[in-house]
């Protein structure tokens, strides 16, 4: 299995009106697929956050594989 970092953000206004993406929440997650990996990390936060649409919690998932390091 590959690994993935999965990370969810919000775009969230400051109080003077711009807008700044606020990490919410990163997973690794062992998958074979980048496709995999955002279902599972997806499933993730809705548990944890305890809600049925992980879009209530955040605006984007961003998924990159992450390279193999060699011993």
């Amino acid at each position: 299995m590959r690994k993935f970092l999965v990370t969810f953000h919000k775009t969230l206004p400051d109080d003077t009106g711009h807008e700044h993406r606020v990490l919410q929440r990163q997973a690794v997650v062992s998958a074979s697929s980048e496709v995999s990996a955002s279902y599972e990390a997806k499933a993730m936060l809705c548990k944890a956050a305890g809600v049925a649409d992980w879009r209530l919690r955040a605006d984007t998932c961003e998924v990159v594989e992450l390279a193999l390091q060699m011993a």
